[in-house]
């Protein structure tokens, strides 16, 4: 094998550096990373904007979503007065739009407390064990407020097409509260279809879903 000549080695480096760099410019030390950072990882001058969402913007904080495990189910629950109707979407939900669902009550027409079954479904929502969760009583008011008391969780009361597409796209609401002496059945199926297929519009609305999460915390 030819010997090594370190003097032309030293002069060929020197030519491709200078016409990679510039004349003048001193070679690499052995070892060292020739390569220069992407711009893109140079760290921005000082008052510059990254490009970076502000926090504010940010999507809803993760607590409010659910986990992969509760992705397609949904939590849906009754007082004595939304047990019929609630039977019915247990069905719609089910069978026609291929959710899972976990029905936490109530299983029969006799007088109980309304708050039980909203905070039942509402918990199944915040834990993360459903997505989704649709809460029903006689005109849906009570249940509503009660399921709200329960941290990650946005309740929307909907009566119409308007308020159940305005209770995803603006609010990102993951509870649906309905009221079985407010909206009949085929109604109430319409709504519930709309809150399961409705996306969040997120953007400015994200900045405004996170004031509201913020206001669990006494802000």
């Amino acid at each position: 094998m030819k010997d090594v000549n370190e003097s032309e080695v030293r002069r060929l480096v020197r030519e491709a550096v200078d016409r990679a760099l510039g004349p003048g410019s001193a070679p690499p030390a052995p070892g060292a990373r020739t390569s220069a950072a992407p711009a893109s990882a140079a760290a921005p001058a000082p008052g510059a904007r990254t490009g970076a969402a502000p926090a504010s913007a940010a999507a809803p904080a993760a607590s409010a979503r659910p986990a992969s495990s509760g992705e397609r189910r949904v939590a849906i629950g009754s007082d004595h007065g939304g047990y019929a109707l609630k039977q019915v979407l247990v069905r719609v939900v089910r069978d026609e739009l291929g959710w899972d669902v976990h029905d936490v009550g109530t299983h029969s027409t006799d007088a109980v407390d309304y708050p039980d079954f909203a905070a039942a479904v509402a918990r199944e929502v915040s834990s993360g064990r459903a997505a989704r969760g649709i809460v029903v009583d006689a005109a849906g008011i009570g249940s509503s407020m009660a399921a709200n008391k329960i941290p990650g969780v946005r309740c929307a009361l909907a009566h119409d097409d308007v308020t159940a597409i305005n209770a995803r796209e603006h609010n990102d609401a993951n509870v649906l509260a309905l009221g079985a002496r407010v909206v009949n059945r085929g109604l109430a199926t319409r709504l519930v279809r709309l809150f399961l297929t409705t996306e969040f519009g997120g953007g400015r609305h994200a900045r405004r879903v996170l004031k509201i999460m913020a206001l669990e915390g006494g802000g």
